[in-house]
């Protein structure tokens, strides 16, 4: 690794065996991949010392039940996941958690998993970067949740940067991905706006991560009208729900109002003059991961989660390729309305007046889109 990447990481990622004193608070939820100016970053966060030996937070079993998943095996359409990084580790820990949760296996022997550099090929693979590899972990536990029945296409890109990551997308799709996943973002802008068409192929639906700042400047690449962007939410079991759960808008779960792109004819809410985010959303808060780095089972949270379960969601349905934003809104009536919630940290709301931009309420809102996953019938 080199020393730019490695020292960001070193003072940023701590994953286990450190020491809390009995005084202290109760360490905060740390980023797994630090935000640097000029790259794209991850969008998974975790809490230093939360290891455990058994699996903790929401399993592909408690996803099943809550969006109402069908018991029948789907398709195998491959999902690609564009990603920095490799993350060395990344077979294992996917069968150890298809296996905690009795979903087939899915490896490279079986032709259901394959891992690639940015180029395609199976070798040389990138550096190691520990935050990275959390998120791309997280990436495949969610497609396996979603669709146990498609099959895996990791691409590494060699860093974050702009142009990689836009060639991992690009090798994804040329290697037969009909939906690829992107759990990063970056604050829009020019430079990143300059790769906008690698995040647009015909016959093929992209998804990303609105990000896990709240309200806030739009994040790319799910700003782009060409995007499927995924906001997060926090799940509860209400047995008084006729559901069984209750769900609100994730308190970090990003949304914003694009500065660049141009208001698309779908979109047609009244407050943002131009491409709103996100269009749908799923749960985003303390998702169980098998991670061996940091000795065991893990409860993450971010839209890193929400964003590669809708990706699964869409490989299972069998209309990948077919699905693309516009049709998520002319089937709102087929999600689940998300009426609670803000992702206003510090302010309940106050950051955008009360209004639907930050705050969750009936019909379209920006923090949970149209809503959230009814079973398959949205895609």
């Amino acid at each position: 690794m080199n020393g730019r990447w490695l020292v960001a990481l070193a003072a940023a990622v701590t994953f286990a065996g450190a020491v809390t004193p009995a005084a202290s608070a109760a360490p905060a939820p740390r980023a797994a991949c630090p935000e640097q100016a000029g790259v794209l970053h991850c969008l998974t966060t975790f809490t230093p010392g939360t290891t455990r030996a058994m699996a903790a937070g929401w399993g592909a079993d408690d996803l099943a039940a809550a969006y109402g998943l069908p018991a029948a095996p789907g398709p195998d359409t491959v999902v690609g996941i564009s990603i920095a990084f490799d993350a060395p580790n990344l077979e294992a820990d996917l069968a150890a958690y298809r296996a905690q949760y009795g979903l087939p296996p899915c490896t490279t022997a079986n032709g259901c998993f394959r891992k690639v550099n940015q180029q395609g090929a199976a070798a040389p693979l990138p550096e190691v970067s520990l935050g990275w590899a959390l998120e791309s972990t997280l990436d495949v536990s969610m497609v396996s949740a979603a669709c146990p029945s498609c099959r895996i296409l990791v691409v590494e890109g060699n860093t974050p940067g702009f142009a990689d990551l836009a060639e991992t997308e690009d090798t994804a799709v040329r290697l037969g991905a009909k939906v690829v996943s992107n759990s990063y973002g970056a604050r829009e802008g020019g430079a990143a706006l300059a790769y906008a068409s690698h995040y647009q192929h015909p016959g093929v639906t992209v998804v990303a991560s609105s990000g896990d700042s709240g309200f806030t400047a739009a994040s790319y690449p799910a700003v782009l009208a060409s995007t499927v962007a995924v906001g997060g939410t926090s799940l509860a079991r209400d047995p008084d729900a006729p559901r069984g759960w209750a769900e609100q808008a994730w308190t970090y779960g990003g949304s914003g109002c694009s500065a660049y792109i141009a208001k698309p004819k779908w979109q047609r809410d009244t407050h943002c003059g131009k491409r709103t985010v996100a269009d749908v959303a799923a749960a985003a808060e303390d998702l169980a991961v098998h991670y061996a780095d940091a000795g065991g089972w893990l409860p993450v949270s971010g839209t890193s989660a929400s964003a590669p379960f809708v990706a699964g969601l869409i490989g299972r349905s069998g209309h990948a390729g077919a699905v693309q934003p516009a049709g998520l809104y002319a089937n709102a009536g087929a999600y689940t309305d998300v009426t609670s919630g803000n992702n206003d940290p510090a302010g309940g709301g106050k950051k955008c007046g009360g209004d639907y931009l930050c705050v969750a309420g009936p019909g379209y809102d920006a923090p949970t889109g149209v809503g959230v996953p009814n079973g398959l019938a949205g895609f």
